[in-house]
């Protein structure tokens, strides 16, 4: 049976040389286009009984790829022992699983030059003892790489412990100054390339990593293909471009994704622009999905979907819909077309997952896959069959 969400599962490192960097008086994400990569640096992911769940989104993402950062061991009592790769997907990657802090520095050998927080609760906010044990990684000289909603640098405690221990705090979500915000301006117009975004039925179905894995197969088939972040995991990964977008006031939503890909376009002239999703837009505990769709105007939209997932994530008195009615939800709500559905293989076998291919290509008419159990190939194809102009950019021996 495969049980591990999708956005755990394993995806190969970008090769791209130029990841974001931060603005550290600004506390805000900005594309390096300088050219110069900065050196890796070593870190300690926390996440503490959620490793391989989806709460744990962020330490599995970061296990299985990252450009900014090595990572040493992940903090998880109820895993210790375990290899986190096994944990994942059956294969090892020598990246240990510890039961605290003591055990992950005793481990690493030195002090790391990070500690990255690694869940993503609902609430987006830390316990007292979480507080606690940031404090004290701080106190060993580590620097924290923080994605929740409640911003450190704001907090006098945090503050005085940054100052007395000589370490930093990267606010990953926290946006521009107001001051600096961008609306929506059409500029989105001017964005001549297809423009996808990666959109799903659920929340934490594993947009982020369909995105990842469609971006790098349609630059190893030879378009240039960039991906644009829209969460504090993609970020946190070292994504090039990109915002969190659910911590960017809602009148600046659309304003500030657009801009971002206008960058993208002007500073990398893509053959294809992939958008990772947030959310669905059926869901009514997030509005992500809508700002996505308004910000980015995508040409085509390729749905994740869960078969296996009866009820919505972290609402189980809410039945998931169906490909059918969401696809038809996102073709009223915006102009444009579903080019192709995507299969979150939780709780499914293979023979099912192949079924499920099967029987969604007959009753929705466009082709499906699942980006990890089948070919990426699959995935341009979808692509290409959606844009045919894209083939004739490609390489004469593709």
């Amino acid at each position: 049976m495969f049980t591990v969400p999708l956005s755990a599962r394993s995806i190969a490192p970008s090769t791209d040389p130029n990841p974001v960097v931060r603005n550290e008086t600004a506390n805000s994400v900005q594309p390096q286009i300088s050219g110069v990569k900065k050196p890796i640096s070593t870190a300690i992911v926390y996440c503490e009984a959620n490793f391989g769940a989806i709460d744990g989104k962020t330490a599995n993402g970061l296990v299985r790829q990252s450009e900014r950062y090595q990572i040493l061991s992940v903090i998880d009592s109820e895993q210790a022992g375990l290899d986190a790769g096994m944990v994942l997907d059956d294969e090892p990657n020598a990246i240990p699983i510890c039961r605290d802090l003591t055990s992950a520095l005793t481990q690493a050998g030195t002090v790391p030059d990070y500690f990255i927080f690694g869940m993503a609760p609902a609430t987006g906010m830390l316990s007292i003892h979480e507080r606690s044990l940031i404090l004290e990684a701080m106190s060993h000289g580590m620097s924290i790489v923080n994605g929740l909603h409640e911003f450190l640098n704001d907090d006098p405690i945090f503050e005085a412990a940054c100052v007395a221990n000589q370490v930093e705090i990267l606010d990953v979500r926290k946006p521009r100054d107001k001051k600096d915000l961008r609306m929506f301006s059409s500029a989105i117009a001017n964005v001549s390339c297809p423009r996808i975004a990666v959109l799903g039925t659920d929340c934490a179905i594993g947009k982020r990593t369909t995105a990842t894995i469609l971006t790098q197969a349609l630059n190893e088939r030879g378009l240039k293909a960039v991906m644009i972040g829209t969460g504090q995991t993609g970020l946190i990964q070292g994504a090039r471009y990109g915002i969190a977008l659910d911590a960017i006031p809602s009148q600046f939503c659309a304003g500030e994704l657009e801009a971002t890909i206008v960058e993208a376009f002007e500073i990398e002239n893509p053959d294809v622009i992939i958008i990772e999703g947030q959310g669905a837009l059926s869901h009514p505990a997030f509005s992500s999905s809508s700002f996505i769709l308004r910000g980015s105007c995508p040409n085509g939209i390729v749905l994740q979907h869960a078969p296996g997932r009866s009820k919505r994530c972290d609402f189980d008195n809410m039945s998931m819909p169906t490909p059918a009615s969401e696809i038809n939800l996102l073709q009223t709500f915006a102009d444009t077309k579903v080019i192709g559905l995507t299969i979150n293989h939780e709780n499914m076998t293979d023979d099912e997952v192949s079924a499920a291919i099967t029987q969604y290509e007959r009753e929705l008419g466009i082709p499906a896959t699942d980006a990890l159990t089948r070919s990426p190939e699959r995935l341009v194809e979808m692509v290409l069959a959606a844009f045919p102009k894209l083939e004739k950019l490609l390489p004469a021996a593709a």
